[in-house]
């Protein structure tokens, strides 16, 4: 059983700063790609950033020079540093971990997080 547990969300005013935690526990032999997807009210969630084993990242465009997203392995924990917070960055946001399982043989497995409001105000 791995479950992802997220936390650091909030509301806080245009211009201010947010950093949401993601730890994954239970059963795990590695965690490969670790992400943040978000979802504002009608609208189709998105990915937001990503991170490897390896600490390449991926943004998508409007949160380019923003946001920063970070991993400890040691900890299976990933981190998105949310600066310079704008209205629209206003949303749900889930972590998503793929982690390999050893029993008998490997297998992936890809888990969400529970969701932790952020809510930016003009």
């Amino acid at each position: 059983q791995v479950q992802l547990v997220e936390s650091g969300g909030g509301s806080v005013q245009a211009g201010g700063s947010l950093r949401l935690s993601c730890a994954a526990s239970g059963t795990i032999f590695s965690v490969d790609n670790m992400s943040w997807y978000r979802q504002a009210p009608g609208k189709q969630r998105e990915l937001v950033a990503g991170i490897d084993s390896g600490g390449s990242t991926n943004y998508v465009d409007s949160v380019k020079g923003r946001f920063t997203i970070s991993r400890d392995n040691a900890k299976n924990t990933v981190y998105l540093q949310m600066d310079s917070l704008k209205p629209e960055d206003t949303a749900i946001y889930y972590c998503n971990a793929a982690v390999q399982i050893y029993f008998r043989d490997f297998h992936l497995y890809n888990y969400w997080g529970q969701g932790t409001q952020v809510t930016v105000s003009s």
